[in-house]
C-alpha cells in the first residue's frame, strides 16, 4: 500500500516478477490473512495523514464509509486517540452517503453508525462532521446536494477517500449505471443492494429505496483512495473490479483510472483473482500437494473430462506444463489424483470398527466415539450435516448437539405473536415464566427501532429451542444430548453483537471438558452476513487450545463442515459422506422442523432460496462433482475438512 507497511501475497509462486504476478489485475491492491490486521494498516495510514497536516498547520479532509468493511478502522482509530494521543482537531469529514428517507436518530442511519462507531469516541469538531441529510424535502434535494459538492470543495477537497464495495460494485451508492461524471444527487437503490441491507432492517419492505450519494466524479477527485473488501461474499465482485474493463454496470472500475488508489483485501476476497484462483495461468507455481489437486480437478471441469481420462495435452494446453514435466505423466498422476478423490468417501463418519483405516478419513477406534456437534444457530446442524448426523446416531455413537446461540434475533415479530397469543390463551390467568399479556402488548406497540424487551427475546429464544428439539428427536437423538448455550456475546437484542469475551469460551471450554470428545464437527462457513459462525468458531477454537494440554485431547479431531452459504471446493475435501435418498428427505424435513425459519427468513443473505432448498442442491451439487470427476455415483453428498488446531 502506498504510504504505508506492504504485505507480500501468501500464495506459492517460485520466482516470477510482481509484473507477472498481477499481470490480469488493472488496480493496485494488497492481501492480507486477515481484515484486523489490514484495517490496522489503514488505520495507520490515515494517522499519519492527519499528524503530517498537523504538522503543515493544515486540514485534513477525509471522505468516511460506513457498513461492516471500516469498522475495525474506526475502532483501531479510536484506539490511538484514547492511547496514543491522536487528535482529530484538525480533521474534517465528509461521508458517502445517506438512506432517504432517514431521520438521524434511526439506529440504522449512517448519523447513527458514524457517531457510535467513531465520533462520540474522539475529539473531532462537531461543525467538522458532514453527512448526508436524510431528513431534506424532496423538493431542497438537488440544491441540497449542490452545496453538499461545495462544501467539500471548500475545505479543499477530499485527501484520503475510504471505500467499501456493494456486490453490484457500487461505491458509495453509485448503483450499475452511474455516470463517471455523475455528482452528489439522490438515486434509487439497486434491488441487490436492498436484499444485502434487509437483514439489518429486519427485512426488504423495511429498506429504504432511495439513497443520497457522492457521485463517482466526486469520489474520483479524492487524492488517495483505499477500497477495503473482506471475506468470500466479495470475491467475485473484486475480481471483476481489479480485472474486467471499466464499464458503468460495474461502477468500481472506474477506479482503474485513479492515479492513487489501492484496494485492501484479505484473502477471501482476493480468492478468485487469477493469481490465487488458478495461479498456473500467471507463471511457474511451487505444486505443493493442495495446489496439485486443485488444479487437477480444475482441468476436469474445464475440459469437461474424468480424472483418468485427461491427458499430457490437456496438461500442456492449460498451463500445467511444468506440473507435467515434475511428475513424469498424466497417467500416474491421474492415478494418485483419482485414489486421493476416492479414498474420502465413507460412508462411516465416525469410523468404521475393524476394519483397515489407513486410507480412510476417520479413525476406526474407538468403535463407538464420543462426538460433539457444534452449531452456531439452532439449525445450522440439520442444515449442514443432517445426514452425517443421522449416520453418527445410527452407527451407535454418543451424539451432542451443542447449539452456542439461543438465536432469538431471526424469530420474526409476528411469529413470536403467534405463539404468545397461543400461549396466552391456554394458559390464562395460570402460572408461566413468561408474560404472555405482556408480550403481546409490547409486540403490538413496538415502535420501529425498538429493541425487544428480555421477555420477548427470551420468548423467540425458546421458539427456536423448541424447533431444535423436535429436528433431533426426529434425527434420534436423545433429548440429554441436546444442548443450549445461549453465549452472552449474541444477547444484544440486536444484530450487532458484542465481541467474543472470556466467559463466551469459558462456557464453550466447560462443555468440551465435560464430554471429552473424541470427534468436534464446527462450522467452518465465515460467510454468514453478521459474523456469528466466526465468532463461534473462534470461540471452539480458543476453547481448544486451552484444553490442549489435557491427556484426552490428544484423540480429538476437529472436523468442519460448511453450511447454507458456501461449500468446501472439491480438493479441499478431506470427508464425503453420501447421502441416499432416503437420508435426503429426512434431511429435508429435520430441516421443516425449524418452522420459524421457513417461508421468511430474516437473515439469508444473498440467497434468496430457502435453507432447505439450499442444502439440498448444494449436496446434490457436491455429489455430480464428484460423479464427474469419474467417481461413484451418489444422491447427495455432505462435506467436511480435517482441521489441525
Amino acid at each position: 500500500m502506498k504510504g504505508a507497511l506492504e504485505i507480500k501475497p501468501d500464495i506459492s509462486y517460485k520466482s516470477a516478477g510482481k509484473f507477472e504476478e498481477t499481470r490480469f489485475e488493472k488496480i493496485h491492491n494488497e492481501i492480507f490473512k486477515s481484515s484486523i490486521e489490514a484495517s490496522t494498516i489503514v488505520a495507520q495510514e490515515i494517522a499519519q495523514l492527519i499528524r503530517s497536516k498537523q504538522e503543515k498547520n493544515k486540514a485534513c479532509v477525509l471522505g468516511l464509509a460506513t457498513g461492516s468493511s471500516p469498522i475495525k478502522v474506526y475502532e483501531e482509530l479510536v484506539r490511538m486517540h484514547r492511547e496514543e494521543g491522536l487528535s482529530f482537531s484538525n480533521v474534517i469529514t465528509f461521508n458517502l452517503d445517506e438512506y432517504y428517507p432517514m431521520t438521524k436518530e434511526n439506529n440504522q442511519s449512517y448519523h447513527y453508525f458514524m457517531h457510535q462507531h467513531l465520533f462520540n469516541h474522539i475529539d473531532i469538531k462537531p461543525e467538522n462532521i458532514n453527512i448526508p441529510d436524510g431528513t431534506v424535502s424532496i423538493d431542497e434535494i438537488n440544491q441540497y446536494c449542490i452545496d453538499y459538492e461545495m462544501n467539500i470543495k471548500n475545505a479543499g477537497g477530499l485527501d484520503f477517500q475510504l471505500l467499501g464495495i456493494g456486490r453490484t460494485g457500487h461505491v458509495g451508492f453509485n448503483e450499475p449505471g452511474s455516470h463517471i461524471n455523475s455528482g452528489t444527487r439522490i438515486i434509487t437503490l439497486d434491488h441487490i443492494t436492498r436484499v444485502d441491507a434487509s437483514s439489518a432492517f429486519n427485512g426488504i419492505d423495511n429498506v429504504p429505496k432511495r439513497a443520497i450519494t457522492m457521485g463517482v466524479s466526486t469520489i474520483m477527485r479524492s487524492k488517495r483512495i483505499v477500497l477495503m473488501a473482506w471475506g468470500q461474499n466479495k470475491a467475485d465482485i473484486i475480481k471483476r473490479t481489479i480485472q474486467g474493463d471499466i464499464s458503468s454496470e460495474v461502477p468500481a472500475t472506474f477506479l482503474q483510472n485513479h492515479p492513487n488508489a489501492t484496494f485492501v483485501l484479505d484473502q477471501s476476497a482476493a480468492s478468485e483473482l487469477t493469481r490465487f484462483k488458478t495461479p498456473w495461468l500467471v507463471g511457474e507455481c511451487l505444486w505443493t500437494p493442495e495446489l496439485k489437486s486443485k488444479a487437477i480437478v480444475w482441468l476436469c471441469q474445464k475440459t469437461k473430462q474424468s480424472i483418468l481420462k485427461l491427458t499430457d495435452r490437456d496438461y500442456n494446453n492449460n498451463g500445467m506444463s511444468d506440473l507435467l514435466a515434475q511428475e513424469g505423466s498424466a497417467y500416474d498422476m491421474n492415478i494418485n489424483m483419482f485414489n486421493i478423490l476416492q479414498h474420502t468417501i465413507t460412508g462411516w463418519p465416525g469410523g468404521k470398527p475393524n476394519t483397515d483405516d489407513s486410507h480412510r478419513p476417520e479413525r476406526a477406534n474407538p468403535a463407538k466415539k464420543r462426538i460433539i456437534l457444534f452449531s452456531p444457530h439452532p439449525d445450522d446442524d440439520v442444515i449442514s450435516m443432517g445426514g452425517t448426523f443421522s449416520k453418527l446416531i445410527k452407527q451407535g455413537h454418543d451424539v451432542h448437539v451443542v447449539y452456542q446461540t439461543s438465536g432469538n434475533i431471526a424469530v420474526t415479530d409476528d411469529e413470536a405473536l403467534k405463539f404468545a397469543e397461543v400461549a396466552s390463551d391456554f394458559i390464562g390467568k395460570g402460572d408461566s415464566d413468561i408474560n404472555f399479556k405482556e408480550v403481546i402488548k409490547f409486540l403490538n406497540n413496538k415502535s420501529e427501532n425498538q429493541i425487544d424487551s428480555l421477555e420477548v427475546r427470551k420468548l423467540k429464544g425458546l421458539i427456536r429451542r423448541r424447533e431444535s428439539y423436535a429436528a433431533t428427536r426426529y434425527i434420534g437423538l436423545k433429548d440429554e444430548n441436546t444442548h443450549f448455550l445461549d453465549l452472552p456475546f449474541y444477547e444484544t437484542g440486536q444484530v450487532k453483537k458484542n465481541p467474543l469475551g472470556p466467559e463466551d469460551i469459558a462456557i464453550v471450554k466447560d462443555i468440551i471438558a465435560t464430554i471429552k470428545p473424541h470427534q468436534v464437527f464446527a462450522a467452518g462457513d465465515l460467510a454468514d452476513p453478521h459474523g456469528t459462525h466466526e465468532v463461534c468458531l473462534n470461540a471452539i477454537f480458543a476453547a481448544l487450545k486451552e484444553l490442549k494440554p489435557e491427556p484426552y485431547m490428544d484423540d480429538c479431531w476437529l472436523w468442519l463442515y460448511r453450511g447454507a452459504w458456501h461449500e468446501w471446493d472439491i480438493h479441499e475435501i478431506d470427508m464425503a459422506v453420501p447421502l441416499s435418498p432416503s437420508e435426503v428427505l429426512l434431511k429435508r424435513h429435520a430441516i421443516l422442523y425449524h418452522q420459524s425459519q421457513k417461508d421468511r427468513v430474516m437473515f439469508q443473505g444473498n440467497d434468496s432460496r430457502e435453507f432447505w432448498v439450499r442444502a439440498e442442491d448444494r449436496n446434490k451439487n457436491t455429489a455430480i462433482l464428484y460423479d464427474e470427476l469419474g467417481l461413484a455415483e451418489y444422491e447427495a453428498i455432505e462435506a467436511f475438512k480435517r482441521f489441525d488446531y
